[in-house]
Protein backbone atom coordinates (compact mmCIF):
# COMPACT_ATOMS: atom_id res chain seq x y z
CA UNK A 1 0.00 0.00 0.00
CA UNK A 2 1.68 3.24 -1.29
CA UNK A 3 0.46 5.08 1.33
CA UNK A 4 1.88 3.63 4.09
CA UNK A 5 5.08 3.74 2.60
CA UNK A 6 5.41 7.33 2.24
CA UNK A 7 6.35 10.10 4.67
CA UNK A 8 3.32 11.71 4.44
CA UNK A 9 2.43 15.44 6.43
CA UNK A 10 -1.45 16.48 7.07
CA UNK A 11 -4.04 14.25 8.56
CA UNK A 12 -3.49 10.92 7.47
CA UNK A 13 -4.02 7.69 9.35
CA UNK A 14 -3.41 4.49 7.65
CA UNK A 15 -4.90 1.29 9.47
CA UNK A 16 -5.01 -2.28 8.07
CA UNK A 17 -5.98 -5.39 9.06
CA UNK A 18 -3.56 -7.87 10.98
CA UNK A 19 -4.88 -11.80 11.64
CA UNK A 20 -5.33 -11.92 15.24
CA UNK A 21 -2.02 -12.75 17.17
CA UNK A 22 0.21 -11.85 14.57
CA UNK A 23 2.02 -8.97 16.49
CA UNK A 24 5.42 -9.83 14.30
CA UNK A 25 3.87 -9.35 11.51
CA UNK A 26 2.37 -6.22 12.09
CA UNK A 27 5.73 -5.15 13.05
CA UNK A 28 7.71 -6.62 10.20
CA UNK A 29 5.06 -4.35 7.67
CA UNK A 30 5.02 -1.39 10.25
CA UNK A 31 9.38 -1.25 9.54
CA UNK A 32 9.21 -1.93 5.75
CA UNK A 33 9.81 1.68 5.22
CA UNK A 34 12.58 3.83 4.47
CA UNK A 35 10.86 6.94 7.09
CA UNK A 36 10.61 6.53 10.83
CA UNK A 37 9.03 9.71 12.40
CA UNK A 38 6.26 8.51 14.61
CA UNK A 39 3.80 5.38 14.95
CA UNK A 40 0.51 4.71 16.89
CA UNK A 41 -0.51 1.76 18.73
CA UNK A 42 -3.97 1.26 19.95
CA UNK A 43 -4.54 -1.45 22.60
CA UNK A 44 -6.18 -2.39 25.37
CA UNK A 45 -3.25 -4.51 26.61
CA UNK A 46 -0.39 -2.35 27.82
CA UNK A 47 2.13 -4.93 27.82
CA UNK A 48 1.65 -5.84 24.63
CA UNK A 49 1.51 -2.03 23.57
CA UNK A 50 5.25 -1.56 25.02
CA UNK A 51 6.61 -4.43 23.25
CA UNK A 52 5.81 -2.70 20.27
CA UNK A 53 7.10 0.28 20.81
CA UNK A 54 10.78 -1.41 21.17
CA UNK A 55 10.48 -3.36 18.23
CA UNK A 56 9.01 -0.30 16.03
CA UNK A 57 11.31 1.66 14.11
CA UNK A 58 10.02 5.20 14.98
CA UNK A 59 11.21 8.07 16.74
CA UNK A 60 7.91 8.55 18.43
CA UNK A 61 5.11 6.14 19.72
CA UNK A 62 2.06 7.21 20.44
CA UNK A 63 0.34 4.55 22.69
CA UNK A 64 -4.09 5.10 22.76
CA UNK A 65 -3.43 8.55 21.77
CA UNK A 66 -1.96 10.74 18.44
CA UNK A 67 0.31 13.49 18.62
CA UNK A 68 0.33 14.62 21.88
CA UNK A 69 3.74 16.12 22.66
CA UNK A 70 5.70 17.36 25.83
CA UNK A 71 8.01 20.23 24.73
CA UNK A 72 10.29 18.61 27.27
CA UNK A 73 10.63 15.26 25.62
CA UNK A 74 13.41 14.18 22.98
CA UNK A 75 12.20 14.69 19.27
CA UNK A 76 13.23 13.10 15.85
CA UNK A 77 13.02 10.17 13.63
CA UNK A 78 14.70 7.11 12.40
CA UNK A 79 16.13 6.30 8.98
CA UNK A 80 14.92 8.99 6.26
CA UNK A 81 12.70 10.34 8.98
CA UNK A 82 16.32 12.09 10.31
CA UNK A 83 19.08 11.48 12.41
CA UNK A 84 19.39 11.42 16.45
CA UNK A 85 17.14 13.54 18.46
CA UNK A 86 16.44 17.38 19.96
CA UNK A 87 16.14 17.90 23.06
CA UNK A 88 15.80 16.04 26.53
CA UNK A 89 17.97 13.86 28.04
CA UNK A 90 19.37 11.89 25.01
CA UNK A 91 19.92 15.13 22.91
CA UNK A 92 23.53 14.44 24.25
CA UNK A 93 23.51 10.95 23.22
CA UNK A 94 21.79 11.62 19.39
CA UNK A 95 23.38 8.48 17.60
CA UNK A 96 21.80 5.97 20.26
CA UNK A 97 18.65 4.89 18.76
CA UNK A 98 15.91 5.59 21.62
CA UNK A 99 12.01 6.00 20.80
CA UNK A 100 10.10 8.49 22.81
CA UNK A 101 6.89 6.96 24.05
CA UNK A 102 3.76 8.97 24.75
CA UNK A 103 1.00 7.19 26.64
CA UNK A 104 -2.66 8.25 27.61
CA UNK A 105 -3.41 8.89 30.83
CA UNK A 106 -6.92 7.53 29.77
CA UNK A 107 -7.09 3.46 29.64
CA UNK A 108 -9.08 2.54 26.37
Amino acid sequence: MYIAQEESFGPVMVISKFKDGDVDGVLRRANTTEYGLASGVFTKDISKALYISEKLEAGTVFINTYNKTDVAAPFGGFKQSGFGKDLGKLFSHSLISHPTVQISEKNH
